[in-house]
């Protein structure tokens, strides 16, 4: 018999500011000021049997209430990651939810994977 490995994924996005503060590249100077972008977030977390080894709706519920618990700003209305990039909101992500694979697009079009 086969065996199989089995994964639960959630994604979610949200609405954020960041910067790169030692942007050095003339053309995209712009970066090294808050900018904003829809962040989307996709997870993967690895489950050792069928039947909601992990929730997934209360899963992407906890991923969203971290995120706002660690970086929403109340005087901007909005997530703030700061200096963050992809790869470290990426990895904070990973670490905190014992992830398996993490991904952060900015904008659905360029950012980061982690494993």
């Amino acid at each position: 018999m086969a065996e199989f490995q089995t994964k639960v994924v959630v994604q979610t996005q949200v609405e954020g500011l960041h910067y790169w503060e030692n942007c050095n590249i003339e053309e995209v100077s712009f970066l090294a000021y808050p900018h904003r972008h829809i962040f989307y977030i996709r997870l993967e977390k690895e489950v050792v049997h069928d039947d909601r080894d992990i929730e997934i709706i209360k899963l992407k519920r906890d991923i969203l209430e971290y995120i706002n618990y660690k970086w929403f700003d109340i005087e901007k209305n909005i997530v703030n990651f700061n200096g963050l990039s992809c790869e470290m909101i990426a990895k904070k992500l990973l670490i905190k939810f014992k992830a398996d694979k993490v991904e952060v697009l900015e904008d659905n079009e360029n950012g980061a994977i982690v494993c």
